[in-house]
């Protein structure tokens, strides 16, 4: 058994806490709002996150961010992707160095364009990091159906002690060594449902949504081979895997937005009526950031940061995406081959 930290009582940070119990660890949780972390001790339930699930007993929760990091073996992170350089940042007194941590937020920082593995080395130097991502909404890992994610570590020997420790027959790691591909296919998927999303409230058919996710499978490719990923990772659980998932169903955060905004709604308004975040939204921007910093063409994403962040009219940017040329489909494998 094991003593792990898991520092955000989101949704997917609280289902995490249940994974971790259920393979036999001592788990203490995070909950910035005290509130929660009293639903969590003293009946068992998350009402604000994670409504309807009932949590796997034994969870303790804290609203003192160092007594729940404190003496960890490993922590998990899960705070929203924009809050994590604060959050680390605050764990400092209480982490030793070396101790390894394992990010699981989907998102890249605004303003700096950083992934999330390198704002926890400035915040947490000294401590090894590892990246989960894949197909997982939260209800359903805490539920206790079965899912299959990525869990990426440059250490492959940490990797797969890591893997031990957090997996079990219904929550599955397959390991890989690409952090940056992992990141970004976390990060991409995002910004596609969004677009995805989109397409269904204007009720374009799913044929649009198919193309959406190819080309768009094309994009996050294209940039991670830029950045120094994989191809590979891309066709896996951290790439198709995740894309397929958020892209698909009305029950990813980011879909379901952006449904509402095909469906004529403002996002501000959308956004006001919901406490859980969609990481898509603060993506967009450092994106198309990427993409411009790298010489990489990525229209759909950037079609959705000019949506979002740029106020352009929904109708006239589809048109738009729709008229851009796209001369080959072997263009994956022309970058990977460089």
């Amino acid at each position: 058994m094991a003593r792990i930290g898991v520092i955000g009582a989101g949704a997917f940070g609280t289902a995490m806490a249940c994974v971790l119990r259920r393979s036999g660890h001592e788990v203490a949780i995070w909950a910035r709002e005290p509130e929660v972390a009293a639903w969590i001790n003293e009946d068992g339930l998350n009402p604000l996150y994670l409504r309807g699930v009932r949590l796997v007993p034994g969870i303790r929760a804290a609203s003192d961010i160092g007594e729940a990091a404190r003496g960890a073996d490993f922590l998990l992170l899960a705070p929203p992707a924009q809050h994590m350089r604060e959050v680390t940042a605050r764990l400092r007194p209480f982490v030793k160095a070396g101790t390894p941590l394992v990010s699981c937020s989907k998102g890249i920082e605004r303003g700096t364009c950083k992934l999330m593995s390198q704002v926890i080395a400035e915040t947490l130097p000294g401590s090894p990091v590892a990246v989960q991502s894949g197909p997982s909404f939260a209800n359903e890992v805490a539920s206790d159906l079965p899912a299959a994610v990525t869990l990426a570590c440059a250490d492959a020997a940490l990797g797969e002690r890591l893997a031990q420790a957090i997996q079990n027959p219904r929550f599955l790691l397959y390991l890989s060594d690409d952090v940056i591909g992992a990141h970004l296919g976390g990060v991409l998927k995002n910004v596609l449902a969004i677009a995805c999303g989109i397409a269904t409230g204007m009720k374009l058919g799913a044929n649009a949504r198919a193309m959406l996710v190819a080309r768009g499978l094309a994009e996050t490719a294209r940039l991670g081979i830029a950045m120094g990923a994989r191809l590979e990772t891309f066709l896996g659980l951290s790439g198709i895997g995740d894309i397929d998932l958020s892209c698909n169903s009305a029950n990813s955060r980011n879909m379901s937005l952006g449904i509402a905004l095909g469906e004529g709604r403002k996002l501000a308004e959308v956004l006001g009526e919901r406490v859980t975040v969609q990481e898509g939204v603060h993506s967009a921007e450092g994106v198309a950031a990427l993409a411009r910093r790298h010489g990489v063409e990525m229209p759909i994403a950037e079609a959705v940061d000019r949506m979002l962040n740029h106020g352009a009219a929904l109708e006239e940017t589809i048109a738009r995406l729709l008229a851009h040329p796209y001369p080959s489909e072997v263009d994956i494998c022309q970058l990977a081959a460089r």
